[in-house]
């Protein structure tokens, strides 16, 4: 599926790998940076930090939408950061658009678990 794309593209611990997966006109709000990434050098940036934890994820729940060339995934993942064992949970959403004939990441929302912050 297109999280297995971004996934696989996590394992490679290439930020520009995994910056490549987004849209030309982006919008990222990852879990553990407080700054949006609208752009390329942003998300590519922000994923130089991120797979320093050599993250992997697998999804948990998911509610998927979709039309002719987008497509929306929403739900809760899990990651395992493989330089520490940690297992992080986090709610998600990725809006992908069908861009120059490949999937790509418009949108991703992610957001810690709400009930492990109070």
């Amino acid at each position: 599926g297109l999280f297995s794309l971004w996934n696989d593209a996590l394992a490679t611990l290439d930020p520009d790998t995994v910056a490549k997966r987004y849209s030309k006109k982006p919008c990222l709000l990852p879990t553990v940076s407080d700054t949006p990434r609208d752009d390329y050098d942003k998300i590519r940036a922000y994923f130089v930090d991120f797979l320093q934890k050599k993250p992997q994820g697998k999804i948990l729940e998911s509610w998927v939408t979709s039309g002719p060339d987008w497509c929306m995934d929403d739900g809760i993942y899990e990651f395992t950061m493989g330089a520490t064992g940690d297992v992080v949970k986090a709610r998600y959403s990725f809006v992908y658009t069908l861009e120059d004939g490949e999937w790509k990441i418009a949108h991703h929302h992610s957001s810690q678990m709400p009930e492990e912050i109070v």
